[in-house]
């Protein structure tokens, strides 16, 4: 293959999130969140760490807007912290809370990076939770409050905004499946905070709108590309049924007014759809973020929410392993990218996430030689490109994640940074990815088949 280029104007980033990175975790009257009160909770993370310190960002931003400096990056997805805004998740906006991120902000203006901030990641107020959390439909109105806060302070400054990360995900995992905070393993709690979650992304929309109308907003999804385990027609059918939970369950209700048909039974009581929720749900974004590692391979089976549909672990068995045991698969991302284009009529897109976990720390001249990382950049790189030059509207990239950080329930055991972090000193250093993302950057593309070996 020759060398592909991207778009003109194309934007390369790297994300980030609040709990992951920032630290502080009571610092200027910070709030409790629910991953605080997770991660101090005993035998909830694998090695008993906490994000307490973190990388320690809430004082060394400025380390984080070099490192994308040093990368040619032209956008830094970063979250807000809810309870660094609204320690008790309702009320006045703290002061200190807002101007932490007004520097964050005002730091990345300088340097010509765009600031790209999530209003939520994960990072629920504690005393919400204890209210009910999710599954209680106030909490979409307290996001709505919150977010009109945020935007109301910062909106003169940050044009572009995402409202919520990954919620298949933090549902899921958190009230599904127990191994995310807060913890809960309860089917209708999981099912009420699905819906829940959709209302105050609709909500939330409204509200940022209503403040400053000319703000772009979106969301970030997390996606995979659902295929079937075998060639047989119920895996087929299943492996439709999984788009529609995974990818299509909190999209479609934001650009459609409406829930994918994915359950054998049709929609459950416990989503506690009401008169003029689908109204409500509604938020017509202005872009679709997507967050895409691999691919997911479905068969049928029964299984306790009634979509008939099981996934057989993050991938298939084709292409190479991360140290997170995730398949590397370019072709998701194409994939996956194609589905959203086609389904929704072309709209405007931004990966949001996408990256891979590796151990390769220093060698003895300091130097970190990721070379699989590498490898894993250019292969999605270069199948983002077909999907762009086969017609999706695709307007940035960002790698996950920008520096080694607090892997959620891994704990610090998984290293995806495109710079490495010494835990002990929270000190920085680019490894060879991200010296090699940082060419790409400058140069808007890359040789898709050139050896993953040197910078």
């Amino acid at each position: 293959m020759s060398r592909i280029t991207f778009p003109r104007g194309f934007r390369w980033g790297a994300a980030t999130a609040a709990y992951q990175i920032e630290g502080a975790a009571t610092a200027d009257g910070k709030g409790e969140s629910i991953w605080d009160r997770f991660a101090h909770t005993r035998g909830k993370i694998k090695d008993g760490t906490t994000g307490d310190r973190a990388c320690d960002s809430y004082h060394r931003y400025g380390d984080d807007v070099a490192l994308c400096r040093a990368m040619n990056l032209t956008s830094y997805r970063f979250s807000i912290a809810w309870p660094r805004i609204q320690p008790e998740g309702r009320g006045p906006a703290l002061a200190a809370g807002l101007d932490y991120y007004r520097r964050l902000a005002d730091g990345l203006l300088a340097a010509g990076i765009r600031p790209f901030p999530t209003l939520y990641h994960w990072d629920l107020p504690q005393a919400l939770e204890d209210e009910g959390g999710w599954p209680e439909r106030d909490t979409a109105a307290r996001f709505a409050d919150y977010a009109a806060l945020v935007v109301r302070a910062l909106g003169d400054r940050i044009s572009e905004w995402m409202l919520m990360n990954e919620p298949a995900v933090f549902v899921q995992f958190g009230y599904g499946l127990g191994i995310h905070a807060p913890g809960r393993r309860d089917r209708a709690a999981l099912l009420r905070a699905t819906h829940v979650v959709n209302l105050a992304q609709g909500e939330a929309f409204r509200a940022v709108k209503a403040e400053r109308s000319g703000l772009r907003v979106g969301s970030a999804f997390s996606m995979s590309p659902t295929e079937p385990a075998s060639d047989a027609a119920s895996d087929a059918a299943a492996a439709e049924r999984m788009h529609g939970w995974l990818n299509d369950f909190s999209l479609r209700p934001a650009l459609r007014g409406a829930y994918p048909d994915c359950f054998e039974a049709g929609l459950p009581a416990e989503l506690d759809v009401r008169e003029g929720d689908l109204q409500r749900v509604r938020a017509p974004l202005d872009f679709v973020g997507v967050n895409l590692y691999s691919r997911m391979l479905v068969r049928a089976e029964r299984d306790r929410l009634g979509l008939g549909a099981k996934t057989l672990g993050m991938g298939g068995y084709e292409g190479t392993r991360t140290d997170f045991d995730w398949e590397v698969w370019p072709d998701a991302l194409h994939d996956m990218v194609m589905r959203v284009t086609r389904d929704y009529e072309r709209p405007i897109l931004e990966i949001t996430e996408n990256g891979c976990s590796y151990a390769d720390g220093p060698g003895a001249d300091g130097v970190i030689r990721d070379v699989r990382r590498i490898d894993f950049f250019r292969g999605y790189l270069a199948a983002l490109h077909r999907a762009i030059e086969a017609g999706a509207d695709v307007r940035g990239y960002h790698a996950w994640t920008l520096s080694d950080n607090f892997e959620w329930a891994e704990g610090f055991g998984q290293r995806f940074g495109l710079a490495w972090t010494d835990f002990a000193t929270c000190d920085r250093t680019l490894k060879q990815s991200g010296e090699w993302l940082g060419r790409v950057a400058a140069e808007n593309g890359l040789d898709p088949e050139a050896e993953g070996t040197e910078v």
